[in-house]
């Protein structure tokens, strides 16, 4: 299963980058928003940092709006994959830019029928928020199960991208399903490094070396 990491955040980037941990980014404009800067450039160095895909959001929601913004995003780097919204007019841009050869990341999916939609629309990715009908009550991750049954069933070319993660065990769940993708806040994909027995562990196999060496004067 391949790891993005959804933010905009230069420093996290290159510090999971740096651990060979990301096949690409997600970001959207409330993310560029937070990082205080002018956002092209943010843009634009996240797509020179990171080889693999990363999406960029338009801000259109009218179908020519779509268009512009996404073939004015893709300019950023031949790795920008245009993330349009689940709509009417998200779907025809879809279409067009797929078309032209420029790869689209349908977001705010909520449901199977929706996910159906976009990958005939001819999706690179499917985005499915499981967080967010986690909130409401639902199973986020039943979500992506229908998903999956159902893009085997056709064999779509589609990947599921699984969006909106909260915790570690989102991302267990997500890979035993068999989604594609999963795309992580920094701060989750940090707790996935923890765990309490390796810092015991570490800790242990240190002192035990120090007094080896205060008794033997040897170094490794």
């Amino acid at each position: 299963m391949k790891i993005f990491l959804d933010t905009a955040n230069i420093e996290s980037i290159r510090k999971f980058n740096d651990m060979g941990l990301l096949d690409g980014i997600t970001t959207n404009p409330s993310l560029l928003s937070k990082e205080g800067r002018n956002p092209k450039e943010g843009m634009k160095e996240i797509t020179e940092i990171i080889k693999g895909d990363v999406s960029l959001e338009v801000v259109s929601t009218d179908y020519m709006g779509m268009i512009t913004e996404g073939k004015r995003l893709r300019e950023y780097g031949n790795n920008v994959v245009v993330k349009v919204p689940m709509t009417s007019d998200g779907l025809k841009a879809c279409k067009t830019l797929s078309s032209d050869g420029i790869p689209v990341n349908v977001t705010l999916i909520f449901s199977p029928n929706q996910a159906l939609l976009a990958a005939k629309s001819g999706a690179k990715y499917v985005s499915p928020f499981i967080g967010r009908l986690d909130d409401i009550g639902q199973n986020g991750m039943n979500l992506i199960a229908e998903i999956k049954t159902i893009f085997s069933n056709y064999d779509f070319k589609t990947e599921i991208l699984v969006a909106s993660v909260r915790h570690p065990i989102h991302v267990v769940d997500a890979a035993k399903i068999g989604a594609d993708v999963v795309t992580l806040p920094p701060a989750v994909l940090d707790k996935m490094l923890k765990h309490p027995l390796t810092d015991i562990g570490l800790n242990s196999f240190l002192e035990d070396w120090k007094k080896l060496h205060e008794k033997t004067g040897i170094d490794i």
